[in-house]
Parts: structure tokens; C-alpha cells; sequence
């Protein structure tokens, strides 16, 4: 009998040219738990996307590498081969049914049925489902969790700590499960759910089955994991045993990195003149709760704000502009700012360039220079000219101010007229940038900005932000996933955790400080 139940050798990921993993092995054994850290990007999902044989990775040309389950190479192309091979997945985003009861979810495609008069008479497709049956099987593998949920509650309304249970118990019910993939499972728990949780995957190892465990939360790693790996830009930094293993040199391992300037910028910025100031701000943003942030952000400042997915960091701009109901206080330039109503932020002196430039940012299918000035248009009444009693845009305006900017910004396209959805990703970008340029703002957020685009643009639209600062004296605040871009043009950069500050850094703090702040770890530094 093979030594390990699963083996992923050399395994290789491209997506439309660009390698997302290189040559990562891992290795797991019945009854581990194995823990799988690193920043967001650094490869996690994909890697187990690939292990579920899920469907963005064979319709993006598969990948390179072998897998073996008990010494015996495998090709798995769905999801539905996984669950054949023992695999379970339990997801951060939860699969269940909300209508239906626990047990129906639990056993849902694999429901237990029984025979009555009519299929007696007409065949098995007319049997009725067994309830009985599958109310035991439910209530079992509850038990096993040692989670006190009736089987017969409907899924809706429940706590989402039941919700995570609810999915751990449907995998546990399948005869064949060998292995389960925790995804972030403790992100939406709170402390005790959590522990509870711990406790629950404790249960499930002593049963022999193996956990792969993606979670970004340091201390329960080394509460529960036997092994751990570390990932980093889509590659192998290690695989350790806990006892070999302290936070400070994972967290170490799993942000560090070389960090370069992009120019020797002296900050000028006073650090008593607050241009923004949030206090207990929340924001009901799907995927993205804010929960109480307070910061201050001071004139002439580029400060960064970072954290792991689903932290709640791209929930602030998207507060503070009105896009998502929030509650709290926000105070531009000394003067309280009216929350939930975007027209207002944009009065204020504000623009924003969002994290979904496609979906939110552009109109895709209109011109460079009709992308430039609408929001301005709509906004402020600008590059309009009256006719009697009709109003019209203010053609030449509008060509002249476009040309301008697409100059400034150096948008390589073949004029104004030219449809944005024939642009690159990085010119693309800096459309939005002009865009919110022409609204003329003090204060300007950014969420994401070199996303999906290639090292050479994000180079370039990130020359173009330090410009924006240094010449009109703007204040930008940055939010993005790549710390080491934040850490290459900030002041200062806040780590959200869990919809709070954990804690502002300099760029040029250590990789185990940013490491431990992103890991929600207690803040060491302070402001």
C-alpha cells in the first residue's frame, strides 16, 4: 500500500500566457491535516481547483504535472470524478439550497429512496423519498461534529456557522469520502465557531480521512495542522512539519520578498493636516464587510490599504463612495460627509477608479473619449453646450480634452473614437484613471489598479498615480492585493482584517510584521 494517498508532483498552471503555479509538489497522508498558506495569488486555489477538476482549468488549456492517488497516476477532468475518487470540497462560498432542510442538502443527488404501491406498478421512477432514512444518515454525520442543528431545519436563516456544518456533515456522509478541502473555512465563523470547527476537523483526521486546510489565520494552523506548505507567487517556498514551524516564520515566508522602489520618492506629505478621516465605518459589501474601520488619511499622502480576499479592504472605498450601504463617519477636508449618495462624494472633491473596470468602471462598447468625460457629463454638466432649449455634448470639448489626456496618459490607441473594448487591460486603465482625473478631484481611490494587466502596464499605471501625487499635490489612497506594490509607492500602509485596521505600517516594515497584520495576528506596531 502506497505510503501517501495523495501526490501532486510538478504541477504547472498557465492562464492566457501567465504561469500562476510552477512546479509545486504536495503530499498528504491518511488522517493528516495539511495546511496550505500564502498571500492572495500565491496559487492556493488554483492548485485546488486543479485537485477538484474543475472547470476553468480544463477550459483554459489543463495543466502540466501528475497527480497520484495511492501511488496510482490519475487525469481528474471534473468535479464528479474527484467525488468517485474519495475527494470532498468544502467551499468558502457555501453550496447549499436554502429552501430546503439540512438533510436534504446533505443527501442531495444521493437521496435515499423507497417503493410504494404505485412504483410497484409503474416502475422506480415513481418512488418516494425515504425520509426516515435520510434523516438518520443526516442526524449521524451531525453527531459526528458533535453540532446540536436539527436535520429537518430548513438551511435559510440559519446562522452561517451551521451553514459551514451543514456542508462539512454532506461530505462526511458519502461513503467513499478519503480526503476533504477545507477553503478558508473559518472566514465567515466566529470565535467559537471557529474552535468548534478546529475541533470538528480534529474528529474527521482521527477517522483516517486527510484535510487540506487553505486559511490565511496563522494560529490555527499551528493549532491543528500536521504538516504545512507555503505558497508564494505561485511557487513551492515550503513544506514543514508544525513542530518545525513558529507564526513569525511563516508569516516571514509567506510575504517575503525583494521590495523596490519605483523612484526614491521623499514623502512630503504633513502628518497633521488629516485630508480623510473614517471612523467606525461599516459597509455592507457582499464578500467584503467593513466592520468598524477607523483610519485617517492626511493631505498630499499615498497610502495603501491591503489585506487577504474577503477581509473587507476593497469594502472602504466602496463605502465611503456610496456604492454600498454603510453607516458611520466619514469627514473629508474637515466637513462631515453625507454617506449612501455617490453624487455627493464626487461634489466633495473625490473620485474613484473601481476594482471591476469592466463590469463598473467603463463603458465597453463607447469611445476612449465618451469614456473620459461621461461621469464628468453626468455629473457636473460639463462639456455640454445649450442649443435654444436643447442640450448636447460639446463635441469639440470633448475631442480636445480627450486628446489631452490620452497624451498625458500615454493610452495607446488609435484615437478617440477608438472603442475602449479594443484597448489592452492597461490602457483600459488608464481610460478610468482619465476619467476620474477629469472630474478634477483632491482626494482619489483606487481599488486594484494593475489587476489583469501585464508587468510592463502595471509599471506604467503606477508611474502615472506617483505623477498624479507629486505634480497636483493629490491625495490617492490605493487598495490592492499585491502588498508588494503597495510597499513599492505608499506613506504608509493599513492591514485590514476581519473589516478592521490590524494595523498601519511603513512600506519598509518587515516581512513578518506585514505577515502577521494579514494573518490577524494582535497589531505590534500600532499607527
Amino acid at each position: 500500500m502506497a505510503e501517501y494517498l495523495l501526490e501532486m508532483d510538478n504541477i504547472c498552471k498557465s492562464y492566457y500566457g501567465t504561469k500562476v503555479l510552477t512546479d509545486v509538489k504536495l503530499a498528504l497522508k491518511p488522517g493528516e491535516i495539511h495546511a496550505i498558506i500564502g498571500e492572495n495569488g500565491a496559487g492556493k486555489s488554483t492548485l485546488m481547483n486543479i485537485l477538484f477538476g474543475m472547470p476553468v482549468i480544463h477550459s483554459t488549456g489543463g495543466c502540466e504535472g501528475e497527480i497520484f492517488i495511492d501511488g496510482q497516476p490519475v487525469e481528474i477532468k471534473s468535479p464528479l470524478q474527484a467525488m468517485d475518487l474519495g475527494i470532498g470540497m468544502v467551499h468558502q462560498e457555501f453550496m447549499l439550497l436554502p429552501n430546503y432542510t439540512v438533510t436534504e442538502n446533505i443527501k442531495l443527488n444521493r437521496e435515499t429512496r423507497k417503493e410504494n404501491l404505485v412504483s410497484r406498478l409503474f416502475g422506480k421512477n415513481l418512488e418516494t423519498l425515504d425520509y426516515k432514512s435520510m434523516n438518520a444518515d443526516a442526524r449521524k454525520a451531525l453527531d459526528s461534529l458533535d453540532i446540536g442543528i436539527e436535520e429537518y431545519t430548513r438551511v435559510a436563516g440559519l446562522p452561517v456557522g451551521y451553514m459551514q456544518f451543514t456542508e462539512i456533515a454532506r461530505e462526511i456522509d458519502k461513503s467513499n469520502t478519503r480526503m476533504m478541502v477545507f477553503d478558508e473555512p473559518t472566514a465567515v465563523l466566529t470565535e467559537s465557531e471557529a474552535s468548534n470547527l478546529l475541533d470538528a476537523m480534529r474528529k474527521i483526521a482521527e477517522r483516517g480521512i486527510a484535510i487540506l486546510f487553505i486559511t490565511h489565520r496563522l494560529d490555527e494552523v499551528m493549532e491543528v495542522a500536521d504538516y504545512i506548505t507555503v505558497l508564494r507567487d505561485g511557487r513551492l517556498v515550503g513544506t514543514m512539519r508544525k513542530e518545525d514551524a513558529t507564526i513569525y516564520g511563516l508569516a516571514e515566508l509567506m510575504v517575503g520578498r525583494k521590495v523596490e522602489k519605483l523612484f526614491n520618492r521623499k514623502s512630503r506629505v504633513n502628518f497633521e493636516d488629516v485630508a480623510v478621516r473614517i471612523k467606525n465605518l461599516t459597509v455592507n459589501m457582499p464578500g467584503e464587510r467593513v466592520r468598524g474601520l477607523t483610519l485617517d488619511v492626511y493631505r498630499g499622502e499615498i497610502f495603501g490599504i491591503g489585506g487577504l480576499a474577503g477581509q473587507g479592504k476593497i469594502g472602504v472605498a466602496n463605502g465611503v463612495m456610496g456604492l454600498y450601504p454603510s453607516q458611520g463617519s466619514v469627514v473629508i477636508n474637515n466637513d462631515d460627509l453625507t454617506l449612501n449618495d455617490p453624487r455627493e462624494s464626487m461634489k466633495r472633491g473625490m473620485a474613484f477608479l473601481s476594482e471591476d473596470r469592466r463590469g463598473v468602471g467603463l463603458l465597453l462598447d463607447s469611445s476612449v473619449e465618451l469614456n473620459i468625460v461621461i461621469t464628468t457629463m453626468q455629473n457636473k454638466g460639463l462639456f455640454m453646450k445649450k442649443l435654444g432649449p436643447l442640450t448636447q455634448i460639446d463635441g469639440s470639448k470633448v475631442r480636445e480634452h480627450s486628446q489631452k489626456l490620452i497624451k498625458d496618459l500615454d493610452i495607446r490607441c488609435t484615437g478617440p473614437t477608438q472603442p475602449v473594448k479594443r484597448l489592452s487591460g492597461g490602457n483600459q486603465q488608464k481610460v478610468c484613471i482619465a476619467r476620474a482625473l477629469t472630474l478634477k478631484p483632491d482626494i482619489l481611490f483606487v481599488s486594484e489598479p494593475t489587476r489583469g494587466i501585464d508587468i510592463g502596464a502595471k509599471q506604467r499605471v503606477l508611474e502615472t498615480l506617483l505623477r498624479l501625487n507629486e505634480e497636483m499635490g493629490m491625495t490617492i489612497i490605493i487598495t490592492s492585493s499585491e502588498l508588494a506594490e503597495l510597499r513599492s509607492i505608499c506613506d504608509r500602509i493599513a492591514i485590514v482584517s476581519g473589516g478592521k485596521v490590524a494595523g498601519i505600517l511603513q512600506p519598509d516594515a518587515s516581512d513578518v510584521d506585514f505577515g502577521l497584520l494579514m494573518a490577524g495576528q494582535i497589531d505590534r506596531k500600532g499607527a
